[in-house]
Formats: structure tokens, sequence, C-alpha cells
């Protein structure tokens, strides 16, 4: 007998498990069972596992029989026409959703022309197998796996227009480019998901070069008069946000411009942008350490119930205040309430972004780079039609990527570009590379996508010639403004006395293991006096039992805890992490004896 489970639950047995997988197929497809019911027979272990449960990956494919679809052209018109929807065709038993499990007892075809009669399934279209962003990367067959999924992780990060009302909203860390554009080389996917709405990217003219080593690796060369012109600039928002909290006996936030008595009240300079309600005015010019939202609080700690009358006196400074490291215009304004009901007040203040150094850069293809020179016009290369490109990109970027489909895009954006139209790339049913390359030819250029170019500096022609075209280029989220970080003194950790740590609480780079045996390997060994003095301090300590002494304030004298008063104690120069390591030994009963050499 045949073990039956449903939803990893025994619920009986059958005689023939592959029969009554069967059963349950065809009353799923005649409509009498659900079609979220999926069923697998397994031959290694003789039993049939039915499952119903949430979160499974199904997909949608044509039900195959006897080497013929069901999916008829009938049907294809109907759903021109409007008359059936996707839903009927899965109600009248043609299309099914197979889950991971089921699919195992299926063979699939790629094309209606491969079909056998072995055949269960047909897809809907090659495509089908990817996802949203995948399918947006065009001639992804001609490109390897792995680079098809960075490409698809790329159109995820880059800039663009997320969404129509971003006027209104409150997003944390978002970006928006200010001119987006649709590719000229785009695939089915595109116009299915609407893409013209939310683009993010734009069209650039790509030449494949070195340049004087400054696109080594995976960098690029931008063309300065472009990124003046407006390519890939964007606007970065961030909310600042502060709400009335309500604390116990009553007590209250207060949203205003706080009063000169206030504890820990800043200047009046630090003030000069608020408005009477204690919020600041839309277009203000703000930068770090500049109060947005003035406000005071009751003080932290009440010891008796005396202490309440005097609350106004003793409140202390709460505003919020541009962060570390940035800065920009305050874009809009909104007062509104809590769950509580408490006032709640944001503002989002902008900061527009020009590309620079160290801003990252990505096609479709997962060829993905950061800006290695900003290079003005007049010193870029140059085409004998006089086409200066936007972007030079590195060519020992493809050898061992083996991204393929870059290079086509290439060949057709310069096809698109000149003959005014889109041109198909849909992964697996894409124009075929060699009629485009006929219609380059027909253009007046050359079918192989290069050209002769000349030095921009120079004016000499280059002994090779140079493979350029059109391209679509995504300007990703990662920006050099965000990560960009460096301290002399600042704010230190209470209990290490060493350099607070995190971009945003202005902390410092830590100097570890390796990066100390560089150094050392070097020969700069007095660079590490240097880098590792930031938690510097000097105790005293005695001579004759090695233990860290005492000073004391009034005397301005030193004395040893065990040895008394008439002993020798030098000063010496320690990290504060060493002493803190010799009082975690003493508190383990372990005697850390410090023994004293001359210095001389």
């Amino acid at each position: 007998m045949t073990e039956v489970y449903l939803n990893d639950k025994i619920i009986g047995e059958t005689e023939d498990g592959k029969l009554f997988a069967q059963q349950i197929i065809d009353e799923r497809r005649k409509g009498n069972l659900s079609s979220e019911v999926n069923v697998f027979y397994d031959e290694s272990s003789d039993s049939v596992l039915i499952n119903t449960t949430k979160g499974r990956a199904r997909r949608p494919l044509i039900i195959v029989k006897d080497g013929e679809p069901l999916l008829k052209e009938e049907h294809i018109q109907k759903l021109e026409r409007g008359e059936i929807g996707f839903g009927d065709l899965v109600k009248q038993g043609i299309i099914e959703y197979l889950d991971a499990a089921e699919e195992e007892n299926a063979l699939i075809a790629f094309y209606p022309e491969q079909l056998t009669p072995e055949h269960t399934h047909l897809e809907i279209g090659p495509l089908a197998m990817f996802g949203l962003c995948t399918s947006l990367v065009p001639y992804a067959n001609f490109s390897q796996g792995s680079r098809v999924n960075i490409g698809s992780k790329g159109l995820k990060q880059g800039v663009g227009a997320y969404c129509s009302n971003w006027g209104i909203r409150m997003d944390m860390d978002i970006s928006l480019l200010h001119t987006p554009q649709i590719p000229i080389v785009k695939s089915i996917m595109h116009d299915i998901s609407d893409y013209k709405s939310h683009p993010s990217g734009q069209n650039v003219v790509v030449a494949v070069m070195s340049y004087e080593g400054y696109n080594m690796d995976d960098a690029i060369i931008l063309n300065q008069s472009s990124v003046d012109r407006g390519l890939a600039r964007s606007t970065y928002y961030r909310p600042y946000i502060a709400e009335e909290l309500r604390y116990a006996g009553g007590l209250v936030d207060e949203i205003g411009i706080p009063d000169k008595d206030v504890k820990g009240y800043k200047s009046e300079k630090d003030y000069r942008h608020l408005e009477e309600d204690g919020v600041i005015y839309i277009g203000a010019k703000v930068k770090e350490g500049d109060v947005v939202i003035g406000k005071t609080s009751p003080p932290r700690f009440l010891s008796s119930i005396d202490e309440y009358a005097l609350t106004s006196a003793t409140r202390r400074e709460s505003s919020t205040t541009i962060k570390h490291g940035e800065g920009g215009v305050v874009d809009f304004v909104l007062l509104s309430k809590n769950e509580e009901g408490n006032k709640l007040v944001q503002v989002k203040v902008r900061d527009q972004r020009i590309p620079e150094i160290g801003d990252k850069f990505t096609s479709r293809h997962g060829q993905k780079g950061i800006v290695g020179l900003l290079l003005k016009e007049s010193d870029m290369p140059f085409t004998a039609s006089g086409i200066i490109p936007d972007l030079i990109f590195s060519p020992h970027s493809i050898p061992s990527r083996m991204t393929i489909g870059h290079l086509i895009e290439l060949v057709s954006g310069k096809v698109g570009a000149l003959a005014g139209r889109y041109v198909n790339a849909t992964t697996f049913s894409a124009e075929n590379e060699a009629d485009l390359r006929k219609e380059l030819l027909s253009l007046g250029f050359r079918d192989t996508g290069v050209e002769t170019m000349y030095n921009g500096i120079t004016g000499e022609q280059f002994k090779a010639r140079i493979f350029i075209g059109n391209m679509y280029y995504l300007r990703l989220k990662y920006m050099v403004a965000n990560k960009i970080q460096s301290r002399a003194t600042g704010p230190i950790q209470l209990l290490t006395r060493q350099p607070t740590e995190g971009r945003a609480k202005e902390g410092g780079l830590r100097l570890g293991e390796m990066e100390k045996d560089t150094f050392v390997a070097h020969g700069a060994s007095l660079t590490l006096k240097e880098r590792f003095d930031s938690d510097r301090t000097i105790v005293p300590v005695c001579e004759k039992c090695g233990m860290i002494a005492v000073y004391n304030e009034w005397k301005k004298e030193s004395y040893c805890p065990l040895c008394g008063e008439n002993t020798l104690i030098n000063n010496i120069e320690i990290s504060y992490a060493f002493k803190l390591i010799l009082d975690e030994l003493k508190s383990l009963g372990i005697y850390p004896k410090l023994i004293l050499e001359n210095k001389y």
C-alpha cells in the first residue's frame, strides 16, 4: 500500500499511488478541487504528498495532452479581445499552477515545436522562468547566469522615479533621478510592467577602451560636460522627526523655541531658522548641527515629589538637529498626530547630488563600477564623426565575466538611436544580432560596432578601432557623500576612552591587527605610536610592587595603596584599554606586576 500525506501528516493509504495522484490532478483540472492543491507522487519512497500550505513557490504552465497544448488560437484571440482573462484559463483547466514538488513529475517544453507525446506541460514563455527585475535585463541568454542575477540586483538599487507621490511622502534614505529615461533596448517586460512610469536610468554613449589607467579594474570615466548638462543628477531626501512624548506624572515634551534658562541651551545662532512654533520654515538652507525642530523635555530623574514644582526651571533641551555630515534645503514640513494623539512634526531635507569620483554606476548586465575620473569634454576621445562618449568603459571587464549581452546592447542601442526606434531584446526571443548588424551597415556605420577614434588631448588617431555605441546605464544609490568619513578629535566612549564607532556618531576608523602588520612590514612602525594613542593615558606606577598607584588631587601627590607613601612612584604612558585589562586581571585574583626599566 502507498502512504498518502496531506501537508506532511499521514491521512491514509491507497493501492495505486500514481493513479491516485493522477485522479486528484484530473479533478483539479475539472474544477471540482481547488486550484491551490498540488499533489506529488514520490516513486523513491512510494508515497503521495498533497500540499495546500501557504508560501509555496508556484508557477503557471500550459497543460499538454498527447503532444498538443490545450491553449488554442481561439483562446489567444479571446484574450486579446478581452472576452476572457487569465483566471478563466485556470478554471477551464488549460493552465495550471505547479509547485516545486509537483514539477518533479512534469516534463516541460520551452517552445511548441519541441513538444513530443511524453511532454506534460508547455512554458507560457521562456521569460516566465525569471522574476520581474531579471526579465528587464536585455539579452540575458547571452550572459553568464550569475551576472544576470547581479544585473537584476542593480536594477533594484538604481536611482529613479520610485513612485509618483514622493513629494508628500516621508520615506527614509531616498534618492530621485532628475531626468530618468526609457531604455532604447528593452524587453517585453518593460511594456507589461509599465516601466515608462518609473524609469531608473539614462541612455548614454559608451566607448569600450582604456584611458590612462583611470578606468582600470571596474572603474569608469565620465564626461564632465555631460555631468554639467545633468547626466545622472539626483536629489537625496532624508526626514527628521520629533514628537511630544508623555511621561509619568503628567509631564510632557514641548515643541517650540527653547528658553535661555533651559539646561543644555545651544546658542541663538543654532535656532535662527525656527519660526514661532519651533519648527523650521520651508526653503531654509541647513547644515550640520542646525536645529530643525526645537523641543524641551522634563528632567530625566525626579528624586522627590517636592521637585515637581520646579520643573519649569529645570527642563532640558532635546531639539532635533541635522546629523553629522549632512545638510541641504528644507523641502517639506508635516504637522500631524501619532497613535496616542501627541503632536508629531516631520521635516524632509533635500540635498542635490551631482556625480563625483567614487559614485557607483552599473549597466543592466552586472557590470558595476565606480567613477574613477571626471574628464573635460575637450580631453575626451572623439570619433571621426565628432561623437564624444559620455562614459568610458574598461575592456578588461568583459573576458572573465563573459557578459556578451553587454556588447550586443551597445550595438543594438546604436541601431535604435540611429533608426529612431526601440529594439526588442527580450531574453530567448530578441531581435537577431545578424539583422541588427545589417541595419547598422545600412545606416552608414561599420557592422562590427567599431569606429575610428582620436585622442582628445593630442588629436592623434588611435591605432586601434574602438567599440562604441549607446547603452542604458543606471546610477546606484551608493554615493560617496553618504559614505565619506573622517575625524580628528571628537566624542569618545565612556568605558574605553576610545573614539565612538560609526559614521553617524562622528566615529573613527579602526586600525586593526592586519593594518598594523602592513605598517610594520613597510618599516613605518613609529606611525603605530601615533595611530594607537587615541586612548593614551598617564598613570602613576609604584616601582616596588609594580601596581598602579593613586594620585591625590588635593595634595598633588601620588601614593601606593599597598606600599604606603614613602615609595618611588613614576608616571608612565599606557593605553587606557591596557589599564582596563590590568583591572580585569586584578578582579580575577591575578597580580599584574609592571616592571619598569630605565627609559634611557
